[in-house]
């Protein structure tokens, strides 16, 4: 999974202005959408949260559909720099499944959308509507199990894990996750103890 590019790179100082209302916005919209949905954001109610113009926000993103991606993107992005990017100092197979799981904790528990994860408060709402946000939506989950299956075969590669099917056993540890984001939105006070122990499950030394 990859972030996209940040505001820090433009120079301009009117782009910049611009890019940081966008960000502004984006803030508030993934912190709606992780509560409410994506189909809870409209520029009305981020003007209202923002203090920005229904007008000026509207210029930005155009039409709901193209806020919501945006919003989508911007959570991806959020994701990658919680998770995704401290984990990378790790080496690859066991020692990073790890790093990638504890960072996943901090960023669910912490958490780092009130609604928690932000791709579990959103899947369920647009997985049976096609089109570009469902698209989105299943792009970020093929890239995040993708990662945790790439770092699986590199643990069996390196002789650290028994084989296995790391596209099965993917899925599964992202099962786990997001059934873990639910207990702890729920208030279960064991949810990342239990995750914890059924990952390790399957990085058990040979």
């Amino acid at each position: 999974m990859e972030s996209g590019p940040h505001t820090a790179e433009i120079t301009d100082k009117r782009l910049l202005r611009g890019a940081r209302t966008r960000a502004t916005v984006l803030r508030q919209a993934v912190d709606i959408a992780s509560l409410d949905g994506l189909d809870g954001l409209s520029f009305g109610r981020l003007a209202a949260d923002t203090g920005l113009s229904k007008a000026g926000i509207q210029t930005l993103f155009r039409t709901k559909e193209a806020l919501q991606l945006a919003a989508v993107d911007h959570a991806r992005d959020r994701f990658v720099e919680a998770v995704v990017e401290p984990a990378r100092s790790a080496p690859h197979g066991v020692a990073r499944l790890r790093a990638l799981l504890d960072h996943w904790m901090v960023y669910a528990e912490t958490p780092l959308f009130p609604g928690g994860c932000f791709r579990v408060a959103t899947m369920a709402e647009c997985d049976s509507k096609p089109g570009p946000v469902r698209d989105a939506l299943f792009r970020d989950q093929r890239a995040w199990v993708g990662l945790l299956a790439r770092e699986l075969r590199s643990a069996a590669s390196a002789g650290e894990i028994a084989e296995l099917d790391a596209d099965l056993v993917a899925f599964q540890i992202d099962a786990v996750l997001c059934a873990t984001n639910t207990a702890l939105r729920l208030g279960d006070p064991e949810a990342a103890d239990r995750a914890h122990r059924i990952v390790e499950g399957f990085l058990r030394p040979l």
